[in-house]
């Protein structure tokens, strides 16, 4: 990892509608060439402002990593499914721009995001990284207390082959300690 230097570092800030643009095209290139997504098309931007949208209108993070004025990566927690049972959990998704991975920009984003839905009151997040092979997404949950919980094999189809989900966990505040007030 080549890591931040003093006066390298990224602006973590909520985002703004005016972000959108940039967020999907962070998000085009990983659909176009990484796991993490297994979507196989970008979607439009105006499909990427709708999904920001419904995030934002929950109260939930949605943050941006900015340097120079320019969005260089961006990380939000959502909903880890819709019943009502779920409702405590979330998942996180990370998405840092192709030129500037390896350098502490995920975990500048994952950081304030696990904080603040801890103080939210919600109890667990998730993460599902795709492909087994994403050890850089691996080792930023590792080290910021995600543990492994499973692996589900052969569940996508992306670039021509078989892809596996890595499931990873980390307890927020409390945890499953109490029950939620």
């Amino acid at each position: 990892m080549r890591g931040l230097m003093p006066g390298d570092q990224p602006i973590i800030r909520p985002s703004l509608d005016e972000d959108v643009a940039a967020i999907a095209d962070i998000y085009g290139y990983h659909v176009r060439h990484g796991l993490a997504s297994f979507e196989e098309e970008p979607p439009p931007v105006e499909e990427i402002a709708r999904r920001r949208g419904e995030i934002v209108a929950r109260g939930l993070p949605y943050l941006v990593a900015e340097r120079g004025g320019r969005v260089i990566g961006y990380c939000y927690a959502g909903p880890f499914r819709p019943r009502t049972g779920y409702r405590f959990t979330l998942e996180d998704s990370i998405y840092i721009d192709a030129a500037e991975t390896g350098r502490g920009i995920g975990r500048a984003l994952l950081q304030p995001v696990l904080a603040s839905c801890a103080k939210l009151g919600y109890r667990q997040m998730i993460a599902v990284i795709g492909g087994r092979e994403t050890v850089a997404s691996i080792r930023l949950h590792e080290a910021l207390g995600f543990s492994h919980i499973g692996i589900m094999e052969a569940v996508g189809f992306k670039f021509g082959r078989w892809v596996d989900i890595v499931l990873m966990q980390r307890a927020l505040a409390p945890g499953a300690a109490i029950a939620p007030e």
